[in-house]
């Protein structure tokens, strides 16, 4: 047979003793990225050619260079440099950069679709611009950015696995070790395809959930 069943079901354990690394990774980079995607998306924004071009560049690298590439740098060249990263953190940096890219440009387009007389309004009131972001555009904005941002990290989730090139220890690095031990890379394919679609669906169920919330109030 070309899938092996009963190999699938005893590897089931060993590959999803990953699961940690493969959602840590994911949780963790989005975290991280979200905070450094929303101070990009401002300096986006300004009106400062110091913030504004410097963040231009950056969104334009990060979403144009392969997340592959961006890891193997960070794991493979920085070394040539003296610079020794551990693989986890190589991973958690990675995947961080990368997301908060186009994060970035989802939180930027979010705010510039909030209405211009919210701004307005508020500025009217004689109130700071500080309390104005926080406090009127930001909540509007978020509520915007819900349904691309989840898409982001469903995107996360499943891309982790290129973490597996760099050795870390996920759910599709372990289904490799078993595949190259049985000689049956297929089985342990099919084993991490449905494993991936099911954390995806989880996420896209949860995603319902938030847009749901958000509606309602």
């Amino acid at each position: 047979m070309i899938i092996d069943f009963s190999l699938i079901l005893k590897s089931i354990p060993y590959v999803l003793s990953g699961l940690p690394y493969t959602l840590g990774i994911s949780l963790l980079s989005f975290m991280v990225g979200n905070v450094f995607a929303i101070i990009l998306a401002f300096m986006r924004m300004s009106q400062k050619p110091w913030l504004k071009y410097p963040a231009r560049i950056y969104i334009s690298i990060m979403r144009g260079v392969p997340m592959l590439v961006v890891l193997f740098i960070l794991y493979f060249g920085l070394p040539y440099v003296g610079i020794q990263i551990p693989t986890l953190l190589c991973a958690i940096i990675g995947f961080s950069t990368v997301s908060a890219a186009y994060m970035a440009e989802i939180f930027r387009s979010s705010i510039s679709a909030v209405d211009k007389g919210q701004w307005k309004a508020a500025q009217s009131l004689g109130l700071p611009q500080k309390p104005i972001i926080h406090h009127i555009i930001l909540p509007q904005a978020l509520r915007i950015a819900v349904a691309p941002t989840c898409n982001v990290i469903i995107d996360m989730v499943k891309s982790s696995s290129l973490a597996a090139m760099i050795t870390v220890p996920d759910i599709f690095q372990n289904a490799k070790i078993i595949g190259g031990r049985e000689y049956d890379y297929m089985s342990m394919y099919i084993l991490i395809t449905f494993i991936y679609w099911v954390l995806s669906f989880i996420l896209e169920l949860l995603q319902g959930q938030v847009e749901k919330r958000l509606t309602v109030y």
